[in-house]
């Protein structure tokens, strides 16, 4: 069996977007995968469907973790989709799981765990996101963010 597991990254923004972030969230998860980590997000539409789409256009495993209680919720980009029935409640578990999360816009969900994710000391890259303090890091270019986040989760082994 192998001692180190790949990296997980989540990526996480707005439940409906422009096709411009989708697209944004889109490089994000292909650069994710084509580098060996794994994507988790909250399963659903917009900024989640992109980054999933993304990280399956670049051979990778994806995970959703739903706020429903139905698989069939997931978007179709999915491999292994968790529904949780918890709602809003569900940020934590995503944020739990990543070694690193990526943020893009959306709103107080997104705010929610980007704050979780610093609050469990995990790294965040904020693409154009909220702004909320030095110990998170702002970067404008997708991939480069994710590039960031490759890195930093591959330090946290």
């Amino acid at each position: 069996m192998p001692t180190r597991s790949k990296p997980v990254i989540a990526v996480i923004g707005a439940s409906k977007c422009s096709k411009k972030l989708r697209d944004m969230a889109a490089q994000v998860g292909r650069y994710i995968a084509e580098n060996g980590g794994i994507l988790v997000c909250g399963g659903m539409g917009g900024i989640m469907e992109g980054a999933a789409r993304g990280a399956k256009e670049g051979g990778g495993i994806t995970i959703g973790i739903l706020p429903t209680d139905d698989k069939k919720d997931a978007n179709p980009y999915i491999d292994y989709a968790i529904p949780t029935g918890f709602g809003e409640g569900r940020n934590i578990i995503v944020v739990r799981t990543a070694d690193v999360v990526v943020a893009l816009p959306g709103k107080y969900g997104t705010l929610s765990e980007m704050a979780f994710a610093r609050l469990f000391n995990k790294p965040v890259i904020s693409v154009s996101a909220w702004k909320l303090g030095d110990d998170i890091l702002q970067i404008e270019d997708p991939l480069e963010a994710a590039r960031l986040a490759m890195e930093l989760a591959g330090k946290k082994k």
